[in-house]
């Protein structure tokens, strides 16, 4: 395993900040998904695969623009934006 040379404190949350180089290097983006997991004494830091960008389920998902939504997310968005319609119609009749 490399040493990085990255010390970082925990904070009062129990939170930590992946170093950017660290993020890069995995190919992580702000608000993607990753998965921790114990190697004997380590914890180790994975990228997550294929998940929903809503609310990380792995299963039934379909791709958009280089993005997954799940089939209940994808469900609860439709509805939404045919609620969204209702009202701007409603609006437009104002």
């Amino acid at each position: 395993m490399k040493t990085t040379g990255f010390v970082k404190k925990i904070d009062e949350l129990g939170r930590i900040v992946i170093p950017k180089d660290i993020r890069k290097a995995l190919g992580v983006n702000n608000l993607e998904y990753v998965e921790f997991y114990f190697d004997e004494d380590k914890v180790v830091i994975k990228k997550s695969g294929n998940c929903c960008s809503f609310c990380g389920s792995a299963d039934n998902l379909a791709a958009f623009k280089d993005k997954y939504i799940c089939e209940n997310c994808l469900s609860e968005l439709v509805k939404e934006s045919g609620e969204l319609k209702k009202i701007e119609s409603s609006l437009k009749n104002i």
